[in-house]
């Protein structure tokens, strides 16, 4: 049976609004925690020209590959085995990277490693699209968000929401520069996020 997520039903939606923008002209994107599989058989659906490299750690590979077995979609990719810290990342380019509520999961070790790792791969000029919630200036933007967050660190501690500002220097500090902040439904957000087209990826194309 494949997994199913029903917030991925409910966002994608919206979310594909967003990234008809900001993925406009890209042809190569790579996806960290594919999670089920949901977001990345819709949206390339939407981007036939998108070549969607999934990826996650080995355990979702199973279901990840449910999905794309059974939607036939052709541009999508067999997940890579990606855990941020651990694993080696692509050593390719890629124009866009997108990621959809992970950085609440992680520790902060982990966020440093996929911001590190985002600016390894994207070519000068690509964009990085993070959706999920938020905080702001040390804040809760909801009551719903702040019951989340509470669940979150009950469940792991070094998990929870990430602060907005704190996201953003550690962006800029790997030469990804805030380019777009959108508000989405539910208290969420996508937040983007440009790599400086004077940077060096380091990486092969």
């Amino acid at each position: 049976m494949k997994p199913y997520s029903e917030s991925c039903e409910q966002n994608r939606a919206p979310i594909l609004e967003v990234l008809r923008v900001e993925l406009a002209g890209c042809a190569h994107l790579l996806e960290l925690g594919s999670g089920t599989g949901q977001h990345a058989v819709y949206f390339a659906g939407e981007f036939p020209g998108l070549s969607w490299q999934t990826s996650d750690v080995s355990s979702m590979h199973p279901g990840i590959q449910a999905w794309i077995d059974e939607s036939g979609v052709p541009n999508i990719l067999p997940p890579l085995t990606l855990d941020v810290c651990r694993d080696h990342w692509p050593r390719v380019s890629y124009d866009a990277v997108y990621s959809a509520n992970t950085v609440h999961i992680m520790g902060w070790p982990e966020v440093v490693c996929l911001f590190a790792g985002v600016a390894r791969v994207l070519r000068a000029g690509g964009v990085f699209c993070l959706y999920g919630p938020f905080n702001y200036d040390g804040r809760y933007t909801s009551e719903s968000n702040a019951r989340f967050d509470a669940w979150l660190t009950a469940r792991d501690p070094a998990s929870g929401i990430r602060d907005f500002a704190a996201l953003r220097a550690l962006a800029a500090d790997s030469g990804l520069l805030l380019d777009n902040d959108y508000a989405m439904p539910a208290n969420n957000r996508i937040l983007v996020w440009r790599k400086n087209a004077e940077a060096e990826n380091g990486v092969t194309a």
